[in-house]
């Protein structure tokens, strides 16, 4: 008697799991081209543009593709440069956790000098000893 009742648990569970699996996936799992790929594709800071029949774009189905059309370089183009009087500077990117290793920058040359970690442009003032 316990084991047909046993048996009979063993059945009924076995369909109630597979009767709940059907039930899980409601959606289709065929392919749909849910947007236009010209739509999709658009080129990100390092002209990154994939083709039309790339795989990696399968990740863009259910979703757009988001790039951020503000480049920091573009942004970081935009601060004026720093008249500092020394010959040599210093930059950490604004120090702390969000900075960069410290660099140290040589002025002696005429122009503009950026920094290699963050872009930050130093330049020397003119001193005219007279």
């Amino acid at each position: 008697m316990a084991t047909s009742k046993f048996r009979a648990v063993q059945i009924l569970g076995k369909q109630f799991r597979q009767t709940s699996i059907r039930h899980a996936i409601p959606f289709s799992t065929a392919s749909k081209f849910l947007k236009n790929p010209v739509e999709v594709d658009i080129p990100t800071h390092t002209g990154q543009k994939w083709d039309e029949a790339d795989f990696r774009l399968v990740r863009f189905e259910n979703a757009s593709k988001e790039v951020n059309t503000r480049f920091a370089i573009d942004l970081i183009a935009q601060v004026p440069p720093k008249e500092v009087k020394s010959r040599i500077v210093s930059c950490d990117g604004g120090g702390g956790p969000l900075g960069h290793p410290k660099v140290f920058i040589n002025l002696d040359q005429p122009g503009n000098h950026a920094c290699g970690y963050c872009g930050l442009r130093f330049l020397k003032a003119d001193e005219h000893h007279h």
